[in-house]
């Protein structure tokens, strides 16, 4: 009993991360598809950054966003993915304490700022839309700078206290996390301290920030598609529907895909946790791929930009 007691008072200076505990064997197939998805995400989104940051015609507030949103995505895929390629290939499971509540911190922070930044670009198909001769005057580069401001700084603050109270709990022996990332419910459930309170307050920020996000969103593409609707010229409503409802789509798909991980872990009990723990992954990895070849390459402006670019290389 009392080397037992000795054991439980050890304070826990790292962590292991346990990828899919049930399918070890399968975790080097799983890699190549991974590394794939990983690849075409970095891929895409640095061809975007470099592409808008070189072609002075693209030097305009709705390609700054398209910048942001593409930073935020490499950030996220950076934090995440080559972690967990380490330890399907080399078994680097071990992960210090101080970097798995920084890696914790990014996660909570960067994924409510990727949902602000689609907010603030529907608000900017908005009034392109529905407003196309006030819209240089509203959508500036002021406006994309003030916007930026604030998507960091609201969502840095508000998801702040989430690593800082689960970095607080008292660890005494346990460190395995059943996961291949320092989710917020995989590591507090390691303390020996009751973490109710921590859990309240993720859900109450988390559904009130990307709650509120949702909405602004789809109301501002309902205003858009009822814009659409009432358009006489020719193809003019079939191209703007074309591009708001790729752009609704991806977004509808990023906040299934949020809420689909947060839904199974709280039914944990009855889901395979190897589902939800390739949830989380695919998590970091679908959208970050989807974002700039649905938001970016698509459009007419970006192809030729790249085209200049390629151009220039030969």
């Amino acid at each position: 009993m009392e080397s037992s007691s000795n054991y439980s008072a050890t304070p826990v200076s790292e962590f292991l991360l346990i990828c899919f505990p049930n399918y070890q064997g399968w975790q080097h197939w799983l890699s190549l598809p991974l590394s794939l998805l990983f690849l075409v995400a970095m891929g895409a989104n640095a061809t975007l950054l470099i592409t808008i940051w070189l072609e002075a015609t693209l030097h305009q507030p709705m390609y700054y966003l398209l910048s942001l949103l593409s930073l935020l995505d490499i950030v996220l895929c950076l934090t995440v993915i080559p972690r967990v390629l380490a330890i399907f290939w080399f078994d680097l499971r071990s992960i210090s304490f101080s970097a798995c509540f920084l890696q914790m911190f990014i996660m909570n922070s960067f994924f409510p700022m990727e949902s602000c930044t689609f907010m603030v670009m529907a608000y900017d198909r908005y009034v392109a839309i529905c407003h196309p001769l006030r819209y240089p005057s509203i959508i500036t580069d002021q406006f994309v700078a003030k916007a930026t401001v604030f998507i960091v700084a609201q969502n840095a603050v508000l998801a702040a206290p989430i690593p800082i109270f689960i970095a607080r709990l008292h660890y005494c022996g346990k460190n395995v996390i059943e996961n291949c990332i320092c989710a917020n419910l995989s590591v507090s459930r390691l303390s020996c301290d009751n973490f109710t309170l921590n859990r309240m307050y993720q859900f109450v920020a988390g559904w009130t920030l990307l709650g509120s996000d949702f909405i602004l969103i789809f109301l501002s593409y309902t205003l858009i598609l009822k814009a659409v609707l009432r358009f006489k010229t020719e193809g003019a409503a079939v191209k703007a529907l074309s591009t708001c409802g790729s752009h609704f789509i991806l977004i509808l798909f990023f906040s299934t895909i949020l809420l689909v991980v947060v839904l199974t872990n709280v039914a944990r009990k009855r889901i395979p946790m190897d589902i939800l723990i390739l949830l989380n992954v695919l998590h970091h990895l679908i959208p970050p791929a989807l974002n700039p070849i649905v938001y970016g390459i698509r459009a007419k402006e970006i192809k030729q930009g790249i085209q200049k670019l390629l151009q220039r290389g030969m």
